[in-house]
């Protein structure tokens, strides 16, 4: 075990963790010239396309040391958008320390710290290194300040480096055998290894990738999940490289993979602790927390008998992505599907994506919105949780709501400082503290509504700094709110799936919103169509579509007015006849233009 390295790249987005990971795997060899290529511990198309990491991914290496030994690293290159944090978290749990990348021509930004407080909190021994240090606007001297205030390391501890040319890349990999300690974990205990993550693979089933605490796990054992307390045979062990390795036996300290045959998801949870059935381990792992989702909304199959074929392609996204989480939901507009729980909107972006790309379904989203908590006036009656707009009580009995709110940190130059103000307080946000980390970064506190940053605020924060603001949060604290359930009728009839929760200040332009993107998308009928969006009883906003006519008078030329008359009063009747029995069917690529209110 002295020999062995487990350690993490932790780093805000787009500060070049799966370019020096690329460089890694170049030094030690582990992947050939020929088949080397960018990002190459990205194995989806989209974070290829995007440029960014969305799963974290493990890798072994093996590196000869100046001292003659050969030790084996066990790398996972991780993401760096917020709303991926809890990849972040998990593969902190199975290691023993992180290089923590800063951008050398960005500084510090809010991942950075974020990233860097999950790692303290886990005891981790933090390697510094300041990456893109060839580029010609590096601040190499004012950046390692920054760092130097941050952690409290010396100058002479930070590694500069460069991921694209290759720089620093030795002294990267001495600094890992000499600053990382080896694992520890007793041989001869009862087997002890904790899951952090898990794949499906159609052929193989449910694969599990976990790190070994204690003990010994061989190939042919009878192995268990402590907490869903299944027994199975290992039928395949082995380590991860560009292409998983079997092996005969794996030791405490090592990472790997387990194949047992398991076909369903529900079987193996992230989190769980494998043992051996005959010699158990007195407790689990206690590794991280659960995942608490910020951010709802429903997705529907576009065909209802797709239902079960959507609950199948979550379930096997779920295994591959812990943090996505749902329920079973129904809707009278969109039939039967799913209430789904994400870490941010990116997020939810991207499990539509997948669910298109790898399980070839379509789905629609209904407006997405945050959890709340209510309280009716009856006697007796405690807090309940409020998770669609159907689940809001009558306005008559509600006593009071509260919504949640999040901590905002924000990073960037002190000339958008007023831009910044300006955003938080339009979003109901309240300032808490602003520090100057140096003459040219300033850090902005606020506390703002999560409802209110659901939407577009990152895209906004991004424009308005011209790409100079980092953003990261966290959850606070429920404060009572003043919420009113906006319901959107077409010719007095509620439709469920457009209905939102949103702040009485804001709901009338949120309704004219609605109503007039409604206006644009319905198909004109034979009768008159009301699209109106309303509070309790109160009508806030209001758009007509008018009736297709056809002249019936066209046949008339000349002659008495009468007949004309006689002919346009019997077209009203039977106008107003149809209005009486037809429905105002909304198409579903409506549903998806209308929730794109940002656009």
């Amino acid at each position: 075990m002295k020999n062995f390295r487990n350690f993490c790249v932790i780093a805000h987005i787009d500060h070049g963790k799966s370019t020096l990971s690329d460089r890694l795997l170049e030094f030690t060899q582990t992947i050939s010239e020929r088949k080397m290529k960018d990002q190459a511990l990205d194995d989806m198309d989209i974070e290829r396309e995007r440029g960014i990491t969305i799963k974290s991914h493990a890798i072994q290496l093996y590196y000869n040391h100046s001292d003659g030994e050969q030790y084996t690293f066990n790398l996972i290159d991780t993401p760096g958008h917020v709303d991926f944090s809890y990849e972040v978290s998990r593969s902190i749990a199975a290691c023993e320390g992180a290089l923590l990348l800063v951008d050398a021509s960005q500084g510090i930004q809010a991942q950075t710290i974020s990233n860097l407080y999950l790692a303290i909190e886990h005891d981790l021994e933090i390697i510094p290194v300041l990456n893109k240090v060839d580029m010609e606007s590096a601040m190499i001297d004012e950046v390692s300040d920054q760092i130097i205030d941050l952690i409290g390391c010396d100058k002479e501890d930070i590694v500069l480096a460069s991921g694209k040319t290759g720089i620093g890349i030795q002294d990267i990999m001495n600094a890992v055998v000499d600053r990382i300690p080896a694992p520890e974990g007793k041989l001869d205990a009862p087997l002890q290894a904790l899951i952090f993550d898990s794949e499906f693979n159609q052929y193989r089933g449910v694969i599990a990738y976990f790190r070994i605490m204690n003990g010994v796990m061989r190939k042919g054992d009878q192995v268990r999940f402590v907490n869903t307390e299944a027994d199975y045979i290992a039928d395949e062990i082995g380590v991860m490289q560009m292409d998983n390795i079997p092996q005969k036996k794996l030791e405490a300290g090592n990472v790997g993979y387990i194949i047992t045959g398991i076909k369903t998801s529900k079987e193996i949870k992230v989190g769980d602790t494998i043992t051996l059935t005959e010699n158990q381990c007195v407790e689990g792992i206690h590794g991280f927390e659960d995942v608490k989702p910020m951010v709802f909304a429903g997705m529907f199959p576009i065909e209802n008998e797709h239902y079960e074929d959507l609950r199948d392609s979550l379930e096997k996204l779920q295994l591959n992505d812990a943090s996505l989480v749902f329920e079973p939901e129904t809707s009278e507009a969109l039939g039967f599907g799913f209430r789904c729980g994400f870490l941010g909107m990116l997020h939810l972006e991207i499990i539509q994506e997948r669910l298109s790309r790898e399980f070839d379904q379509e789905v629609i989203s209904t407006i997405p919105n945050v959890t709340y908590f209510a309280k009716t006036k009856k006697a007796g009656a405690e807090k309940f949780i409020v998770r669609t707009p159907s689940d809001f009580p009558d306005p008559g009995i509600l006593d009071f709501v509260e919504e949640p709110f999040i901590i905002a940190q924000i990073i960037t130059k002190p000339e958008y400082i007023g831009s910044i103000m300006t955003l938080c307080m339009e979003k109901r946000g309240t300032i808490e503290k602003q520090t100057y980390l140096s003459t040219e970064r300033v850090e902005l506190t606020f506390y703002l509504p999560l409802a209110e940053i659901v939407f577009d605020f990152y895209d906004r924060l991004k424009s308005i700094t011209r790409g100079y603001a980092s953003f990261d949060y966290a959850p606070l604290e429920y404060r009572k709110s003043n919420l009113v359930k906006l319901d959107m009728l077409l010719n007095g009839d509620s439709v469920d799936a457009l209905s939102a929760l949103v702040h009485k200040d804001k709901a009338q332009a949120f309704g004219r919103k609605i109503c007039k993107r409604l206006k644009e998308l319905l198909p004109r009928q034979q009768f008159k169509i009301a699209i109106q969006a309303s509070i309790g009883s109160q009508v806030v906003a209001r758009e007509t579509i008018s009736a297709l006519r056809k002249d019936v008078t066209a046949k008339c030329y000349g002659g008495d007015i009468s007949r004309k008359r006689k002919l346009l009063e019997k077209q009203k009747k039977g106008k107003k006849k149809m209005r009486q029995i037809g429905n105002v069917e909304v198409p579903q690529k409506a549903f998806i233009q209308v929730l794109k209110l940002d656009e």
